[in-house]
């Protein structure tokens, strides 16, 4: 099941300061409702112009707090008592100026008062222009705050509000609410150990030049943080990419197909084994120690390409050392779930995630996945959903999976 109720009963104080991705602290509000938790929330001053106080109570269930000391407040509850009573506390959005409060000890509301008087865990999840983030001030914050025992998860790169493109949006409320069940929680997925591969192979023609795909490695990033918040030991294995090492697990980089076969086969023994990766097909039998040259004529020179070796197909090979549970990926332009079921039968695979990657769809490089689940029990369409969502979906069924077969 997707979204086991595993936070009932747990009480979380979440703190939304002012940015504009205070928007999504209403879509984690219902998340940590789904789960079982209790919400209270503290909303900034400069928050409420961004979320109502109505909305977030309403969603919460709970009378919404905010940055002054009503008499009536400190009657029934009391500052101390609203930060002490309660499991955990989730700064989302965390702008540069709380976290600032925070590094410094500064108490001049509600929100950085209850922050600095806590004595439970502390997770934020930061959200800034690029800049900001990037700012020797708040890195220093940031160092400090870890220093002292604050969780954080993100921030993300992509577009950010100011129309600007970096690292500095704020982590999805999947993201969140999987980083609060690892602190809340023993994961479902504790004990297990998971490989999982990511992102294109470089595969040379000479020391310039190679055949690579567009893949950016933004799902398979997202599938191995997804098992890593679920208590998974993860180990991930990425080919060229763009993305910042994902926290909380071994990384592991490698350029060519042999390379990242070789790697995976000197990971096992795991119990999950998750190839999304988009290898590429061939790599070049003739490639050149120097940079290659037209000849005489402007012709390019001949290249002769040979075969990859399977990594799927080798890592799904019957033996002591298979995976308990080997999944696979199929991108396809056409044909997509006649193309995945006849690479589901060759694989020898458990599952396969197959998804549409014709130009049209917008995967390759973007956020979001439409995705259909293959396996011996049949097809499994889901929605058109972020990949960080796809992630945590794939990532609950193999908790599930691996659970009841031991």
């Amino acid at each position: 099941m997707w979204g086991i109720p595993v936070l009932d009963g747990r009480r979380i104080l979440l703190v939304i300061s002012g940015g504009i991705a205070a928007y999504k602290s209403l879509e984690l509000i219902r998340r940590l409702k789904d789960r079982g938790a209790d919400v209270r929330c503290i909303l900034t001053g400069n928050a409420s112009h961004f979320v109502t106080p109505l909305s977030v109570q309403t969603l919460s269930g709970n009378k919404v707090f905010d940055n002054t000391f009503s008499l009536t407040d400190e009657h029934e509850i009391g500052h101390i008592t609203l930060a002490r009573d309660c499991d955990l506390v989730v700064v989302a959005p965390a702008t540069a100026n709380l976290l600032a409060k925070m590094a410094h000890g500064l108490a001049d509301d509600l929100a950085s008062t209850a922050l600095l008087v806590t004595d439970k865990p502390i997770l934020v999840a930061p959200a800034m222009n690029f800049r900001m983030w990037g700012h020797p001030a708040t890195a220093a914050n940031m160092a400090t705050l870890k220093g002292r025992g604050v969780h954080s998860v993100g921030p993300n790169a992509g577009m950010l509000a100011e129309g600007e493109s970096g690292l500095g949006r704020m982590a999805e409320p999947a993201e969140i609410l999987a980083a609060v069940e690892s602190l809340l929680a023993a994961g479902p997925l504790k004990g297990i150990k998971a490989l999982v591969t990511s992102g294109p192979t470089y595969e040379p023609i000479d020391p310039v030049r190679f055949i690579g795909n567009r893949s950016s490695g933004k799902q398979g990033h997202a599938i191995a943080a997804a098992l890593a918040r679920l208590g998974a030991d993860v180990t991930l294995i990425t080919g060229p990419v763009k993305l910042p090492d994902p926290a909380n697990m071994r990384v592991i980089h490698v350029e060519t197909a042999r390379e990242m076969l070789g790697t995976a086969l000197g990971c096992l023994p795991v119990d999950v084994a998750v190839c999304a990766a988009a290898v590429a097909d061939w790599t070049v039998s003739n490639a050149s120690k120097e940079k290659r040259k037209k000849d005489a004529s402007g012709q390019p020179p001949p290249i002769e390409l040979a075969a990859n070796p399977d990594i799927l197909a080798t890592l799904s090979e019957k033996g002591s050392a298979r995976p308990r549970l080997v999944v696979g990926f199929a991108a396809e332009t056409e044909k997509l779930l006649e193309h995945a079921r006849a690479k589901f039968v060759r694989k020898g695979c458990d599952w396969i995630v197959a998804n549409d990657v014709s130009p049209h769809s917008g995967t390759f490089g973007g956020d979001f996945n439409t995705v259909h689940l293959l396996t011996q029990g049949g097809a499994e369409e889901w929605p058109r959903i972020s990949k960080t969502d796809v992630a945590e979906r794939l990532a609950w069924k193999i908790a599930d999976t691996l659970k009841g077969h031991p």
